[in-house]
């Protein structure tokens, strides 16, 4: 099985500026990144990262500039059309993410096995099926659902809140300090940032 995990690494996170600058963003989303590396690893795969700009991380690096379409299809089209193996993608803000919810993904059986984020994307995907590609605009698990259907592939999908929580939005950063005990939680209180309860709502703030 080849495992690819692409990164923004030129103006990674952008509706994160409120809150970080770009280099704060670079650094979180290399944190980010070896957090799901560790996740990788331990569920004894060997993960390659593509990324739009050099990243600092512990796995090989290709840089590619083009979109997450392009490049996704891409692969499907080398790993899985062209040479008949499995091609598991993997995004690179699941910083919750730990060995055991990778290895649910990885082994659940299915030609398409999807594991839907919390705001209608496509955090991670393990594909077996030759005609399968992505589409990450707009909600893309109702179209990877759909395409799934269209080339006839049996569908999986994973319910792991661990891969369904990505780091987006400064909202989120909560999830991080809440759940996350890596490299992403450690670079968010190094940064200054900790839990407020307001309102009944747990946020994260910046000292």
């Amino acid at each position: 099985m080849r495992v690819v995990v692409p990164v923004s690494g030129s103006d990674p996170k952008t509706r994160l500026a409120s809150v970080l600058t770009l280099h704060e963003r670079r650094g979180f989303t290399e944190a980010m990144l070896a957090d799901v590396l560790d996740a990788l690893t331990g569920a004894d795969l060997e993960p390659e990262v593509v990324s739009t700009a050099p990243v600092d991380c512990d796995a090989p690096v290709t840089v590619d500039d083009r979109g997450l379409d392009a490049l996704v299809n891409d692969l499907l089209a080398s790993t899985v059309s062209e040479s008949g193996g499995t091609l598991a993608i993997v995004m690179a803000d699941l910083p919750l993410a730990t060995p055991e919810s990778v290895d649910r993904l990885v082994t659940a059986d299915g030609d398409v096995v999807l594991a839907p984020g919390l705001g209608g994307g496509t955090n991670a995907f393990v594909c077996r099926h030759p005609d399968f590609c992505v589409d990450y605009h707009g909600a893309s698990i109702r179209d990877h659902r759909r395409i799934a259907r269209d080339v006839a592939a049996d569908l999986a999908e994973i319910d792991s809140r661990r891969l369904a929580t990505d780091i987006d939005e400064p909202s989120d950063l909560a999830e991080v300090l809440l759940h996350g005990d890596g490299a992403a939680a450690d670079w968010l209180a190094d940064a200054g940032f900790r839990l407020s309860l307001t309102d009944g709502r747990v946020t994260a703030v910046r000292e």
